[in-house]
């Protein structure tokens, strides 16, 4: 964030450095020349240093520096502010934001300001990517069977709609190796030149794809390129909005749909790491209203979610408010098993954090185990803080960071600049380096050499055996009776052996024999190392001379073209096929049943001997018999698993001690032998993915595509509203804005809208789903001529305050005591009438009545989002009065001009004995001091206390003025 004062004025201007060129300054908090610094976690030095940079003496003062300075005593004890270096929003969050910036630009001009000083303060990156719906879909499995009931394309009137490929009448081409080749039609021609209308295609520019079967250029399939045109079509008022925001105002950055996901953007391309502004360099951070946003921490900078009024404060300039975090140090020490894959490590230490109960605090890591995990790796650790419910999960910057960004958008100047500037104030670990180690609330120590390779079965997805147990474990398995794991296989038939003939060729089953091999890269097997370390394992195999037998079917179903892309472009695609594993398409298939079905003699073999023969696959789900009906065992395994049990032919192996299979000279190999160390995994995906896919999204990013920059948006620093959209209306948040500050106003007779019990979240306040026929949000839309097909849900519409004020209360899971039933209907206490929330909050505005809500505990509690505030405030909510409530909506309360007001200890509405039905007068004093306690009169002459939650100077301003964005209104008035 931009220095908020003159550097000449700054207190701290005594603290200012200079690289060794001397044109780039810093602040560099190790000339306060307190030793207390270099004990201090890396994250908390990220704060410190943002404190002292925003030292103005009003948001953030000199007390705040000395505080996070003074951590190890006031950790979970003091508040301090914290000024992040830009602001991440996603679309959903982002379109109500700006378009309170567009109506706050029209407040100022009315007054004779010109509008176009009114700009986000702080950088804001903002992503379209949340309004993409499934309107069409379509399996892509090829040949599977129709386990979902209906007619199969062959047996549809009419031609298929969700056909891909269709087959030419010139010619076809077949690819393959040892294990057969493969008859698919050629489709060097893109859909749309054998029959097919190219107009869809030709709308939308679509990253190239590969034919899942011939490796050769093809364009998008039909169903993507049709959700996009729904989106964008649908869409269109909101893109019209976005384009004129990009244009309008300084300090934003839209990011067009159809370029990636929110935090996929943030990490690959967003992060910089450091920033640099007005000749000063200083750490980058970031907080952004996606719940991925913790993954940027894998790269050393600070950031984590926050709601979308917390998220336009710091837009406007504000700080966040933050409890100084106790910091839990992770220590990771030992070496990562040779056969254990990322995937392994990011389950096991997320298993140890959820155990450690560590909720609400910073875990920063730490130790020599840390330069063992790649960028991706830390990455991924950091996005599963919700799974242990840290705040974030900080990776310092390491040699391993700069490696990563060299393979990135970094040019050697900058990565030159980065590490000088880290390592001059001391945001630059060296891991192996004990003496470098700050002090930490806690510490907790995970052994990476405990975490072993595991599998899933035979039965149940939860039942883990690791692969050293393996062969004992499915002997186990043989013994016990039938049940979750067991079979019940007598002792004399457990050793039974059936020969078949398949394809010429004798060869024998046995219990625990493979016939089903599938490598899946869905769910948990995204990450790119496991795909990489299955296929760089084929390639050693194939050059060992291993082979999997024909009779196993085998398949590989990448989860998207991207994975086929890199398969093919780290050489390894042309080994898994040799292997047996060639692509099938893009879907859900062995895990489903999509099983094509084995050998007849295969099957014979089976049941001849009642033998338990197993699936291996890299999916989620195994269920007994969900593979095939013949197929009792199954296993969930990594990929390079799925292959080492293929090569085996059977899960009654010790890796270890028994060889995979033989070479031509009789040499035995072992799964050891052909198992890629993950430096080799490493070093191939940061050459070949990492640099590809930032290669794709600079393009994707620099091109955008046709539709969007097609869009023609007005060129004016006043937005034209349109009074006809339904998408995009102004708010009446600065109506009656006055230049000077109205004299804060007690609250008289006002009736109670809300009788709430305990643990109302934010999605009973504001739902985000749907919008219901019978609501009112769907009444006003109606009214508006559009149907229910086009009602599309409240996060989409979050940018018209007419449906969100409607849909405030909406939830149809809402327990109102006034009714006693769920729903989103409300008591009108003056008509005794049963009205939905809407209606009976606009009969109180008609009639002057001013309204509260009472509640119970942990009142907002859940995800935060901005209308959990603005529709209470616009239905005329003036406070609201819980036994406690969640922080975050606290501070959202406040920052609406709605005064929270909590009971005192051990008293709510049933002991004090209120119906809800009285009337409410709270009075307030001219000079009301933060966490007043203030005296509530009740219409049947009870009086009570409760204490007003405006916690500090900057509270009582912002309630004072009627909310944050009318207080920043004034300040350009």
């Amino acid at each position: 964030m931009a220095l908020t004062s003159p550097v000449k004025e700054h207190k701290y201007s005594h603290l200012i450095d200079t690289l060794s060129d001397g044109e780039i300054k810093f602040f560099n908090p190790q000339k306060l020349n307190d030793p207390r610094y270099d004990k201090l976690p890396l994250s908390i030095r990220v704060l410190l240093e943002a404190a002292v940079r925003n030292c103005d003496g009003f948001y953030t003062k000199e007390d705040d520096v000395q505080s996070i300075l003074d951590w190890q005593r006031q950790q979970n004890k003091t508040e301090v502010p914290f000024s992040p270096a830009r602001v991440l929003l996603q679309d959903f969050t982002g379109i109500p934001a700006m378009v309170d910036l567009a109506a706050m630009r029209d407040a100022v001009a009315k007054h004779g300001v010109d509008p176009s000083l009114v700009n986000p303060k702080c950088p804001t990156d903002l992503i379209v990517d949340h309004s993409l719906q499934i309107d069409y879909s379509k399996c892509a499995i090829q040949n599977a069977p129709n386990p979902g009931g209906g007619d199969s394309p062959s047996q549809s009137q009419g031609p298929s709609r969700s056909t891909i490929f269709k087959p030419p009448s010139r010619g076809s081409s077949q690819c393959g190796g040892q294990r057969g080749s493969c008859s698919k039609p050629a489709c060097s021609d893109p859909p749309g030149s054998s029959g097919q209308s190219s107009a869809s295609v030709q709308q939308i520019e679509n990253t190239p794809l590969l034919c899942p079967f011939h490796l050769k250029p093809v364009y998008e399939t039909e169903t993507a390129v049709k959700n996009q045109e729904m989106e964008l079509i649908r869409n269109k008022e909101r893109l019209q909005f976005f384009k004129w925001c990009s244009k309008a105002f300084k300090n934003v950055n839209v990011v067009p749909p159809d370029v990636g996901a929110v935090h996929q953007v943030n990490l690959e391309y967003l992060s910089r790491v450091i920033q640099v502004s007005k000749g000063f360099i200083y750490p980058d951070s970031v907080v952004g209203t996606d719940s991925h946003t913790t993954m940027i921490n894998g790269l050393g900078i600070l950031g984590w979610g926050v709601g979308g009024i917390e998220s336009e404060a710091v837009m406007l300039g504000q700080p966040v408010s933050l409890t100084l975090p106790q910091v839990v140090g992770c220590k990771l020490v030992g070496s990562i098993n040779p056969l254990t894959t990322s995937i392994d490590i990011v389950l096991g230490i997320t298993k140890h954090l959820r155990q450690a109960g560590i909720a609400g605090r910073f875990v920063e890591f730490f130790g020599p185990g840390v330069s063992q995990l790649s960028a991706p790796d830390r990455t991924t650790i950091a996005n599963m803080c919700p799974e242990y419910n840290a705040t974030v999960s900080f990776f310092p910057v390491d040699h391993v960071t700069l490696k990563h960004f060299k393979k990135t958008n970094f040019t050697q100047e900058k990565l030159e600049l980065l590490e000088s500037y880290m390592k001059a104030v001391k945001l630059f670990r060296s891991y192996e380096d004990s003496s470098e180690d700050p002090e930490y609330s806690e510490v907790i120590e995970i052994n990476l050499s405990s975490m072993v390779p595991h599998v899933s079965g035979p039965k149940r997805p939860q039942d883990r055996v690791a692969i050293s147990n393996m062969k004992e474990d499915f002997q186990s398995c043989l013994d016990e009776k039938v049940g979750f794991k067991g079979f019940n296989i007598s002792k004399e038939r457990q050793e039974t052996r059936v020969p078949f003939l398949h394809c010429g060729q004798q060869y024998e089953l046995a219990h625990g024999s493979v016939v089903i091999a599938a490598v899946i890269s869905c769910t948990n097997n995204c990450n790119p190392s496991v795909m990489l370390t299955a296929g760089l394992m084929a390639k050693k195999a194939v050059e060992a001379g291993l082979l999997v037998k024909p009779y196993i079917r085998t398949s590989l179903a990448p989860g998207s073209g991207m994975v086929t892309h890199y398969l093919n472009t780290s050489g390894v695609l042309p080994y898994l096929s040799q292997l047996g594993f060639e692509v099938i398409g893009y879907g859900c298939a062995t895990c489903v049943g999509n099983t094509a079905p084995l050998p007849d003699a295969v099957v014979d073999a089976i049941k001849q001997g009642d033998l338990v023969a197993c699936g291996v696959l890299s999916g989620n789900r195994h269920f007994e018999g969900r593979l095939c009906d013949c197929v009792r065992a199954n296993y969930l395994a990594s990929p390079p698993l799925v292959l080492a049990y293929a090569i085996a032919g059977t899960v009654g192996i010790d890796f270890e001690k028994e060889p995979l299979g033989v070479t031509s000279e009789g040499k035995d190999v072992f799964l050891r032998d052909i198992w890629p160390s993950r430096e080799e995994v490493q070093q191939t995906e940061e050459d070949t993915i990492i640099s590809s896919i930032f290669k794709d999204l600079r393009g994707r990013m620099e091109k955008g595509n046709t539709f969007w920059n097609n869009i023609e948006c007005p060129d004016s620093p006043l937005f034209p509203w349109d009074h006809k959209s339904t998408y995009i209306r102004s708010p009446c948040f600065f109506s009656k804005l006055t230049k000077e500050v109205p004299t804060p106003q007690s609250i008289e007779n006002a009736h109670a809208l809300m009788f709430l019990g305990d643990k109302v979240t934010t999605d009973h306040i504001s739902p985000a789903g749907s919008i219901a026929r019978s609501s009112a949000a769907a009444k006003y839309l109606q009214s508006k001529r559009l149907t229910p097909r086009e009602f599309n849900s409240y996060g989409a519409r979050r940018g018209n305050d007419a449906v969100m004020t409607r849909g405030t209360f909406a939830s149809i899971k809402l327990q109102n005591r006034f009714i006693g039933k769920p729903g989103p209907k409300t008591l009108h206490i003056p008509s005794g009438q049963a009205l939905d929330v809407f209606e009976a909050a606009e009969r109180y505005q008609r009639d002057g009545t001013p309204l509260i809500i009472l509640a119970g505990k942990d009142y907002g509690s859940g995800n935060s989002r901005d209308w959990v505030a603005k529709g209470p405030y616009l239905l005329g909510v003036r406070a609201v009065i819980a036994e406690s409530f969640e922080k975050l909506h606290k501070n959202q309360l406040v920052g609406m001009g709605i005064m929270p007001l909590e009971f005192l200890p051990g008293q709510n509405a049933d002991s004090l004995e209120l119906s809800g039905k009285e009337r409410f007068t709270i009075t307030l004093p001219d000079n009301l001091r933060p966490r007043e306690q203030l005296t509530v009169e009740t219409s049947q002459g009870k009086s009570f206390s409760v204490i007003a939650l405006l916690d500090n100077d900057m509270d009582l301003i912002f309630f004072r003025h009627g909310g944050l964005l009318r207080y920043v209104s004034r300040t350009f008035l």
